[in-house]
């Protein structure tokens, strides 16, 4: 696995080679990580996979939902574990108890999110979550922006200036994944969690989004269980059409040096969650036949 955001890029080419006496053609494999634009980019054919989070942005690509105006023809290869949630989290000073209530009232909040991108596919799954939800409770950070809002952009949800905003009080609200880092330093300095419910939930829902709960027994603080969407997953996504015998070398590469394979809850990887479907690796697209084959195989599926 190869993963970078430096200058070097992201993009990661390799091939299956043969024996000298065997006649074989050779398997030419790239690999790219990233978003909306490595998706579509793998169902074009210009890369053979890509590794992206969350498991909802392959949803949204395999339903032609969110900014995908048609279906694509992708399949899972291995979802790696990785558990979060969106979190919407207002200070308690506002008065706040809805996201409705924030477009009723015309709030200009202090909030805290990610960078703004300039369109759908060129952003991230973080910020098009966060306009998603804010557009089906019926307001935009455009509308915030004219209620006179003040903006802080955190180009990652662990963002150091976050955090002295939420301690300072200069910050009273945060939109954001990445909910380990900061919703526990929320919780701490007065912050509450808003649900997501109703025709919000209902409406991500649709786009492909699985609702979630942020619970008192993992974090601290938290008066009762909250309602929110899911945000996990970092699934491995190829082309359809890819020959079975690729896809399942694939699975076999990763048996083979799974104990070489970082993961994000930092535990030992286990090849059978990969493709388990549980609270860490969710995924609503189909495995790939050669993948599906694999764990069979060995017994990780049953």
């Amino acid at each position: 696995m190869l993963q970078t955001d430096t200058d070097l890029g992201r993009v990661l080419k390799l091939s299956l080679d043969t024996k000298k006496s065997e006649t074989r053609p050779e398997v030419t494999i790239s690999f790219t990580t990233g978003s909306f634009r490595e998706i579509l980019a793998v169902a074009e054919g210009k890369y053979s996979l890509a590794w992206v989070n969350p498991s909802v942005l392959l949803t949204m690509a395999y339903r032609g939902t969110g900014p995908y105006p048609k279906r694509l023809p992708l399949r899972t290869v291995a979802v790696f574990p990785s558990y979060d949630v969106m979190g919407f989290a207002v200070h308690e000073s506002t008065g706040i108890t809805s996201l409705s209530q924030i477009g009723k009232d015309r709030i200009p909040l202090r909030l805290s999110t990610g960078v703004i991108p300039k369109s759908s596919l060129t952003g991230n799954a973080t910020m098009f979550t966060v306009s998603a939800v804010l557009g089906a409770a019926g307001f935009s950070l455009g509308d915030l922006r004219r209620w006179g809002a003040k903006l802080h952009s955190a180009p990652r949800p662990s963002e150091a200036s976050r955090r002295k905003g939420i301690e300072s009080g200069t910050i009273n609200a945060v939109f954001d994944e990445g909910i380990k880092s900061w919703g526990q330093t929320a919780l701490e300095h007065g912050f509450r969690f808003l649900p997501i419910d109703g025709v919000v939930l209902k409406r991500m829902k649709a786009l492909g989004y699985r609702p979630a709960m942020m619970t008192k027994t993992r974090f601290n603080n938290l008066a009762e269980d909250v309602p929110t969407l899911d945000f996990s997953g970092w699934p491995m996504i190829v082309h359809a059409d890819m020959p079975n015998k690729v896809a399942y070398a694939l699975c076999e590469a990763i048996e083979k040096r799974r104990d070489l394979i970082p993961t994000d809850n930092y535990k030992e990887l286990r090849v059978a969650q990969l493709c388990a479907n549980d609270e860490e690796t969710p995924y609503d697209v189909p495995l790939h036949a050669g993948a599906r084959r694999f764990y069979r195989e060995r017994g990780y599926l049953k």
